[in-house]
């Protein structure tokens, strides 16, 4: 075994624990039984806001910075209601969402009050893929219901939603809620949205574009009754590095862990990112710039590394060395990135909630530490003058899960209400429009020859699996016609059906395909478990989506196709010139918004998928039978000899960017 691994009860360090930090509530803070007194004491043009989930408040504070006023905030935490309590007016309410009193009693605090936005972030944990595995464990072990109630929520915050009827709606989450699911869960909250008049828009966003200095990737559902604009503000062209974020801040003493109060450092200029963040701070004075101790062994293993530096090379590199392979503690085939130094001139490495627990994925860029609770509070974009009830471990626990309150500025103030976008009629939300044509164009194909290659009464199990073995590419799919005609009607695969399909096949690929039926040829019962069906016959992935699709299963073959039709509507991002991984999940969210929600779902992606087969192809498209020719975004800026539209194009603010 490569390195180390530490033996039990061998930690070497003293665990220093942190006072509670107790926090009073604002100064304009009310309750229940106090509400309706606190309603009558807002300026009539002030905007009421909703945030469910809340936590400490990172995105309740993006929307203060907004211009919106938090009139409640709920939560199911006391330390992050309490932080939240300290540093907001109005009401931080626990209640438990994911049942029908607690969703009422918040409802009943609001009856006939005018709630402008609701906004949220159901929790994350089951769709995030850093807490997948350990979940899995915990089930494995008993410990953990493997039906997660956290993960139904989000019905709870859309039931909240409807029944407050605000003029907007934000939702934040991981893009794993998405990407976990062939983002179902999103398509339903979208269809739930529209359904109710709402235009609705989903991005995937890169969080630096809005000057948070990390890596961070979030998944933002807006809403909206009044307009079908939505201005983002304008886009940062450079990174906020972590100089920018914490160099302003005092260095801690070697060998100590810092203090709830520390002097802030004269060292020159600072950065805009630090500027804004000291406005409202105590003049001279720095709060909860403290971290924890670390073993002297690894302080000196952290001066051996730089921002690069993997933890299983530093290991190779010094092996034959005595006096630095005894740094090595741990298996470095298993823990390759075991620790992470930070660099001055890059994004820190995104900030979660494991920081509560080990800080070694956040290794400060100069000194050998991990970082302080300010500095993380600092990477999030809270302000100095935020503070976190409880001990340390608690702040960085609420730090880690918030919304960083940049992007939540950003987000709201897309949805702040604009006279001139008001809209003078009826909504017609784009997607909507697109998949109502695109359904009534599938529905009157299927009564037509391409009944094989869509969902329908005509489609039975058999019928799915000779055009799952023959039609998963353009290559074969030509060929489909006449092999269907042969199972056209059939319960199940006869023997004679079979010959005859196999003797159809064009091309040699398709008859080895084909071929794979005949151990289920001549059978009757099989045909009945269509799960069992695929099992036999060996489906691989792409040739049982298409089977699962053709039987009317709610998924997204994302797939460069499908995603090439769905990107050519938008006009963005199109995977033919970008297959990334950040393209193709940018690429997931417009096939998202094409296929959309409900019953009618399966259908609308097995047209997308027909299209991208026959008038959508990669070579160029032929658009003149193509039934969304005339909503297509790229044939529209063809037409008029502009470029394709962008991401956050449907408005950008003329203000610059949020700082």
């Amino acid at each position: 075994m490569a390195g180390r691994t530490r033996a039990p009860g061998t930690y070497e360090v003293a665990l220093v624990r942190s006072k509670y930090l107790p926090l009073e509530a604002h100064p304009d803070a009310c309750t229940p039984d106090t509400f309706r007194e606190w309603l009558k004491q807002r300026r009539p043009e002030e905007r009421l806001a909703v945030d469910l989930f809340s936590g400490a408040g990172g995105l309740s504070l993006g929307l203060k910075r907004a211009g919106w006023t938090v009139a409640a905030a709920v939560d199911n935490n006391d330390r992050a209601l309490e932080t939240h309590r300290h540093n907001f007016p109005g009401m931080s309410l626990k209640l438990d969402l994911g049942s029908l009193e607690g969703r009422n009693e918040l409802l009943s605090l609001f009856e006939g009050v005018e709630v402008d936005l609701v906004a949220g972030g159901p929790p994350c944990q089951p769709f995030s893929r850093a807490g997948s595995a350990k979940i899995r464990d915990l089930v494995a072990k008993g410990i953990r219901d493997e039906h997660d109630v956290r993960k139904e929520l989000w019905r709870a915050y859309i039931d909240i939603v409807l029944a407050l009827r605000p003029r907007a709606v934000l939702m934040e989450n991981v893009p794993d809620m998405g990407l976990a699911d062939d983002f179902r869960v999103v398509r339903i909250i979208e269809q739930k949205l529209e359904d109710a008049k709402y235009v609705t828009q989903v991005h995937l966003v890169d969080t630096w574009k809005f000057g948070v200095p990390q890596h961070r990737r979030r998944l933002i559902l807006q809403a909206r009754r009044d307009s079908t604009e939505f201005r983002w503000p304008k886009q940062h062209a450079n990174i906020v590095t972590l100089r920018d974020a914490i160099s302003d801040l005092p260095p801690v003493p070697v060998n100590e862990t810092g203090s709830r109060e520390t002097p802030y450092a004269r060292n020159g200029k600072l950065s805009r990112f630090a500027a804004d963040m000291r406005k409202g701070a105590p003049r001279g004075l720095v709060h909860d710039h403290m971290t924890r101790p670390v073993r002297k062994d690894d302080a000196e293993l952290f001066d051996l590394m730089d921002s690069k530096s993997l933890y299983s090379d530093l290991y190779q590199k010094f092996k034959d060395d005595p006096e630095k392979s005894r740094l090595f503690r741990y298996d470095t085939e298993n823990f390759t990135d075991k620790y992470n130094r930070l660099g001055w001139d890059e994004l820190s490495r995104t900030i979660t909630a494991h920081i509560a627990k080990d800080g070694y994925w956040y290794i400060h860029p100069d000194q050998p530490r991990t970082l302080t609770v300010r500095e993380a509070a600092r990477i999030q974009t809270f302000p100095d003058n935020f503070r976190f009830a409880g001990m340390r471990s608690d702040a960085f626990r609420q730090i880690g899960n918030a919304v960083p309150p940049y992007l939540g500025e950003a987000a709201a103030r897309a949805l702040w209400p604009h006279p001139e976008d008001a809209a003078s009629g009826p909504l017609q939300p784009f997607w909507g429009v697109v998949r109502r044509v695109l359904t009534d164009w599938a529905t009157e194909q299927r009564a037509k020859s391409d009944w094989i290659s869509l969902p329908g009464p005509r489609m039975g199990v058999p019928q799915a699996a000779v055009a799952a073995l023959v039609g998963t590419g353009k290559a074969n799919v030509d060929g489909l016609t006449e092999a269907m005609t042969h199972v056209d009607g059939l319960p199940h695969l006869t023997r004679a059906a079979y010959t005859k399909v196999v003797q159809s096949a064009q091309r040699p690929s398709a008859r080895r395909a084909l071929e794979r039926l005949e151990k289920l040829a001549g059978k009757r019962k099989v045909w009945e478990d269509r799960d069992g069906v695929a099992d036999q016959l060996g489906l691989k992935p792409n040739e049982k989506a298409v089977f699962r699709l053709l039987l009317d299963n709610d998924l997204l073959m994302a797939t460069q196709g499908p995603i090439r039709v769905a990107e050519r509507v938008a006009g963005i991002g199109l995977a033919t010139d970008d297959t990334s991984a950040n393209a193709l999940n940018d690429g997931r969210i417009n096939l998202a918004k094409l296929v959309g929600a409900g019953d009618d779902a399966p259908l609308r992606m097995a047209a997308v998928r027909l299209l991208s087969l026959t008038y959508c192809r990669a070579g160029g498209p032929a658009c003149g039978g193509c039934p969304l020719r005339e909503m297509c975004a790229t044939q529209g800026a063809a037409r008029a000899g502009q470029s394709p539209a962008t991401p956050f194009s449907s408005r950008e603010a003329s203000e610059g960017a949020l700082f």
